[in-house]
């Protein structure tokens, strides 16, 4: 017999999950790519053949469950038309369960794509939320921070001092951008490790048709955090500070969040503030080890490294996809899409359109348009820290090669098992000169 929590949970991952799943599942078996590329874990670990095909089979591809683009023209006309937006969140579900899942959802476990988060909401409301949270990101106050990331950076390689083979991910890519946003919504120092593993057990909720075990495991770290996050928003109102929540609590008249809104915003700033980094620090490395060539041009060229960092989220984009609905009836690419049709916007294939990118397979630092890349999505919900994660990775990984200059990948490497986010869950590297790379890590 069922709780009625545990009841709640299994209908609210039945219509969140469970339904689109079995569907995703029989299509999938009968070889349609878009649902292969949503639910198969073989081509998750290395989709971009899959994407050469799907932009092979037109500019927008339909497989009468929805739609889905690996060109960049369309991706961007997609993200940038006010034709389209979120939905609300789970826009690949009819309008009615979609209403039925926002109300039954439990708000003590909502996650990064459950209204109100500022991922899956749209003007207006989008609008007022981003609003509030931009004052945090604008380029005075990044440029500000970045003395704080040279000092953290330094500071994590200070630790790793006589160590000579450690993993990257553990000891230096995810600590980073978690300590620095962590300044930006006042959270202690001790907290730091233990919001890393939450927050990392949360984001398998970005991906589609997740299985039960896999939606209780990540409902169980979403409790966790929203819990830690009311007794860390309790402490802030007793005694604020300069950082962003501390700001958004004071918020008053139309402009105050309410309970659910602060949670939201505060646990998607949190999360998404390390998620793209970690997997843009390690995705480069993995990257540089296999190209040591234009290592060595970095190295010589250090002002070199914020191009090297555009063209590692051109070619290994942290953020694979990302969904898009109709708000009305629209065409595009000459196809008809009705009001409420969803369509998935593969960022990692639109990256390599060979029509944007000369050569798109080849991973080049020096290349002149990697900045027109979609990493970080476009129009209205373009990242917003989309310059802070510039800046701390090319910080992060010109400090590294800096002190390490040797370092080399040395081991077996484990990519993270999640389909939007692409990233390493492990990336063992040795910073003894000479070492040897036992296995090459791009594209898997």
């Amino acid at each position: 017999m069922w709780s009625p929590d545990a009841a709640r949970s299994f209908v609210t991952w039945t219509l969140a999950h469970g339904i689109q799943r079995r569907l995703i599942l029989r299509s999938a078996r009968r070889g349609d790519l878009l649902s292969r590329l949503s639910i198969d874990p073989a081509v998750a670990a290395d989709p971009f053949p899959s994407y050469d095909l799907l932009r092979a089979q037109g500019p927008l591809v339909g497989n009468g469950f929805i739609h889905g683009t690996a060109t960049h023209a369309v991706g961007d006309e997609i993200l940038r038309s006010d034709a389209f937006g979120t939905g609300g969140g789970h826009a690949e579900l009819p309008g009615p369960l979609r209403r039925l899942h926002d109300r039954i959802a439990d708000p003590d476990a909502l996650g990064p794509v459950d209204p109100p988060s500022m991922l899956v909401v749209d003007p207006p409301h989008h609008t007022r939320l981003r609003k509030q949270v931009a004052r945090a990101f604008t380029a005075r106050r990044v440029g500000r921070m970045a003395d704080r990331v040279e000092s953290v950076a330094g500071s994590l390689l200070d630790a790793l001092e006589g160590d000579a083979d450690f993993d990257l991910v553990e000891r230096y890519a995810s600590l980073l951008p978690v300590a620095v946003i962590a300044d930006l919504l006042g959270v202690p120092e001790r907290d730091h490790r233990r919001l890393l593993e939450l927050g990392n057990q949360a984001a398998v909720t970005l991906d589609p048709a997740l299985t039960w075990r896999q939606y209780q495991r990540a409902e169980a770290a979403l409790r966790d955090m929203h819990r830690w996050f009311a007794d860390h928003v309790s402490r802030l109102a007793r005694d604020p500070g300069e950082d962003l929540l501390s700001q958004l609590l004071l918020l008053e008249g139309t402009d105050r969040l309410t309970r659910t809104e602060l949670h939201q915003v505060g646990l998607l700033v949190l999360g998404a503030g390390f998620e793209t980094t970690v997997n843009l620090i390690g995705n480069a490395v993995a990257l540089l080890d296999g190209h040591p060539d234009q290592l060595r041009w970095l190295q010589d060229n250090p002002d070199g490294w914020p191009n090297a960092v555009e063209e590692v989220l051109r070619h290994q984009s942290p953020v694979q996809m990302t969904m898009r609905a109709a708000l009305r009836d629209v065409e595009v690419a000459g196809v008809h899409l009705a009001q409420g049709e969803a369509a998935l916007v593969f960022l990692g294939g639109a990256n390599r359109d060979p029509d944007v990118f000369s050569d798109p397979e080849r991973f080049d630092v020096t290349r002149t348009n990697a900045a027109d890349h979609l990493g970080f999505a476009a129009g209205v919900h373009f990242c917003l820290g989309a310059s802070l994660a510039r800046l701390e990775a090319a910080v992060a990984l010109r400090t590294l090669y800096e002190r390490h200059p040797g370092l080399r990948i040395a081991g077996r490497t484990e990519r993270r098992g999640t389909r939007v986010l692409r990233g390493f869950e492990r990336l063992p590297v040795s910073t003894s000169a000479g070492t040897g790379m036992q296995e090459s890590p791009v594209n898997r």
